[in-house]
């Protein structure tokens, strides 16, 4: 058999995909959906193969990439979790202090896809935190299958309050310039929506396909925002409508932009649904943004 590509699949392969992923569907039902598209030699695992993360082969950046300094720290979050790990990352030659990036993960923990994001976000010229939201329970267990099971069983509210203790951190770091701004996908696309409504002093926020706060949360926000969003994500851009009438009627400063034809999670590099072109436009459109608000 042929290797697949996406062009293969139908699409709603990968809105199966979605709905599993945010597990509005457990894997029995992930699967059986799926064997009616096991046709002409193509069998369910070789699509559910396909579909899921591979960042043996994907990811990019080495934990010891001789630009980089990185570490990981601890640091107290006593509305959340109480103690918080993240990955701490800043440019090895860049000398002084550097504005700050909150580097969200989405519903399964600091998995390699994340980590890779922060080294990038390094090496654009900021110092990046990026916190494990799976901390309590012992850290990313490996697969993104089980992180999604264990960042079920913890409180949301909790979790945010986890990623502002990682903001008041980083903007207090020895190495950061006290500007600070966060960036975050899916569940972490919500986080910095939130992020915008609770941190005052949040320089800019830039979710990529997150779920919206309420018309009366948003009127609370002071961060300008770019919002990133996929044509084919439907779950998500249904509430985009009443979030940008809440931004007009309060006078909040945000970009949006919606990339045609691809899915939720297109700027995630380890599965099929990444779309090469419409992430890095969408990344250099975020560092720009970050470059002008954080210096």
């Amino acid at each position: 058999m042929k290797d697949l590509k996406k062009e293969d699949l139908d699409q709603e392969v990968f809105d199966l995909y979605d709905d599993y992923a945010h597990s509005r569907i457990e894997r029995r039902e992930f699967v059986n959906k799926l064997s009616k598209f096991a046709v002409g030699g193509l069998t369910v695992s070789a699509i559910m193969g396909f579909l899921m993360p591979n960042y043996a082969k994907t990811s990019r950046f080495s934990a010891v990439d001789p630009r980089l300094i990185e570490e990981t720290i601890t640091y107290d979050s006593p509305k959340g979790a109480g103690k918080m790990k993240a990955l701490l990352v800043r440019p090895k030659e860049v000398k002084g202090k550097l504005p700050g990036i909150v580097v969200v993960h989405e519903n399964r923990g600091l998995n390699p896809y994340i980590e890779d994001t922060a080294r990038q976000a390094a090496l654009d010229g900021f110092i990046a935190l990026a916190p494990d939201a799976l901390s309590p329970m012992g850290g990313y267990p490996g697969t993104d299958d089980e992180g999604r099971t264990m960042q079920g069983k913890r409180d949301r509210e909790e979790m945010l309050q986890d990623f502002i203790a990682g903001f008041e951190t980083l903007k207090g770091h020895e190495d950061c310039t006290g500007k600070v701004g966060v960036v975050g996908f899916c569940f972490g696309g919500w986080v910095s929506n939130m992020m915008a409504v609770r941190v005052p002093d949040l320089a800019a926020a830039v979710p990529f396909y997150g779920g919206q706060p309420t018309a009366e949360e948003t009127a609370k926000i002071q961060a300008p925002l770019m919002l990133h969003f996929a044509e084919l994500d439907k779950r998500v851009n249904a509430g985009w409508p009443d979030y940008e009438e809440a931004l007009k009627a309060n006078n909040k400063s945000y970009l949006a932009y919606m990339y045609p034809e691809v899915n939720h999670g297109f700027h995630n590099h380890s599965t099929p649904r990444y779309d090469e072109a419409a992430a890095k436009l969408a990344w250099g459109r975020t560092i720009d943004f970050f470059r002008e608000k954080l210096r």
